[in-house]
């Protein structure tokens, strides 16, 4: 859920500073762009050198660096964000806050910010339980701020009780699961299909094709991001996901249909962008065929057809997306395909098309929907191309 956010981390003066560096670690293993900003007084507890060594970014500490002549700009960086995390946040950060007081740069960011802000308090039980910390922490989340409450232990004074800051693991699962809750596919479980098909001729040769998946794989990352739950089903292919989802390795047509109808009753929305075999040969040898003579036949069968399959057993609630990849009368073909296959859209890439076919990472596609209105994207990379297919999906479920 925190792949390729950028968070801004404000480190407060609070002997939990030290905690920043563990937490900076997480949100970089979760794949965030993190950049942290120092108070004067946390600076005094964890270095600047640690965690920019841990964020890979530089540290801000003030708003001009004299001996580099840098000018920190705080709306900027505010604007930067797609989340601002405070942690520690002390009694006086969570004041200033609370006041609107600006005179370092981390209230000033945390005043420029147009992102989500989130607060992991950490100071000592009677300032925790002090009527004034009480009323900042009410209006700083009148103000649309979330707070990480704090959790109770051992404290540095050696009193024991509640103040001590959220564990770093607990800040990000609580980072995670609020990204996660407001995304758009949250709770919906989404089927993707990518890559070829392998039609074995004998344990050496195949009839293949040069899908390399990229297109299909961009899809089912593009769910994810979007917070669905994602079953992946691919041929073979050296593509990698980027996030985390089920993946079911198959080989031949008839080994995709399998994993299809197995997991497509569970799905409320189905892409199906693998470039399936359309023929499978009769028999598959069992040895290694001989080069004996200068000819050779081989004898081919149609393999069922997945699309079409899936489309008999589609319900009303579910999604079916289809592709069609041509070299003639593409959009006829294409309209045809949605229609005979009852699928919600379809999208047509034409190899007439520069910039569209396999092995590459552009693309340009058509899509038709059921009513056959036609929409036509430029060309671009298969990601944004993956975007402008969720996005019209997306369509679909708000209509």
């Amino acid at each position: 859920m925190l792949k390729n956010k950028k968070i801004i981390l404000g480190v407060c003066g609070s002997i939990a500073a030290y905690k920043s560096a563990i937490l900076v670690r997480l949100l970089v293993k979760a794949g965030a762009n993190v950049k942290v900003i120092l108070t004067t007084d946390a600076a005094n507890f964890i270095t600047p050198l640690t965690l920019a060594t841990l964020s890979k970014n530089p540290v801000y500490t003030q708003y001009f660096e004299e001996e580099t002549g840098v000018w920190s700009n705080h709306v900027e960086l505010g604007l930067w964000a797609d989340f601002m995390v405070i942690a520690p946040a002390s009694a006086n950060t969570l004041a200033k806050m609370a006041g609107g007081l600006c005179d370092n740069l981390l209230t000033a960011v945390y005043l420029s910010a147009k992102c989500p802000v989130f607060v992991a308090p950490a100071m000592d039980l009677d300032m925790w339980k002090h009527e004034s910390t009480r009323t900042n922490i009410d209006k700083i989340s009148g103000y649309g701020n979330q707070v990480v409450q704090p959790g109770s232990g051992e404290l540095a004074s050696g009193l024991y009780g509640e103040g001590r800051m959220a564990e770093p693991e607990e800040i990000v699962a609580f980072l995670a699961e609020t990204v996660a809750a407001s995304l758009p596919l949250r709770g919906k479980k989404v089927m993707v299909t990518a890559g070829p098909t392998y039609e074995a001729i004998d344990p050496v040769r195949f009839i293949g094709n040069h899908s390399s998946g990229k297109m299909g794989f961009a899809i089912a990352d593009q769910f994810a991001s979007l917070g669905a739950e994602v079953v992946l089903i691919t041929g073979p292919t050296a593509e990698k996901s980027n996030y985390s989802m089920k993946r079911i390795d198959v080989v031949s047509a008839a080994d995709m249909l399998e994993a299809c109808k197995t997991e497509f009753t569970q799905a409320d929305i189905t892409v199906m962008s693998a470039a399936v075999a359309d023929y499978t040969p009769v028999q598959k040898a069992d040895q290694k065929i001989k080069k004996n003579s200068s000819e050779f036949s081989l004898e081919l069968k149609k393999t069922e057809d997945i699309l079409a399959t899936l489309g008999q057993l589609k319900t009303a609630d579910q999604i079916l997306v289809g592709f069609a990849l041509e070299t003639q009368n593409e959009e006829e073909y294409a309209k045809s395909k949605l229609v005979k296959k009852n699928l919600d859209l379809i999208v047509l890439n034409s190899l007439n098309d520069k910039g569209a076919g396999f092995k590459i990472d552009t693309n340009k596609i058509t899509i038709f929907n059921k009513a056959a209105e036609k929409t036509v994207f430029e060309t671009k990379s298969k990601t944004e191309v993956a975007t402008d297919i969720c996005n019209e999906i997306l369509k679909l479920l708000k209509a």
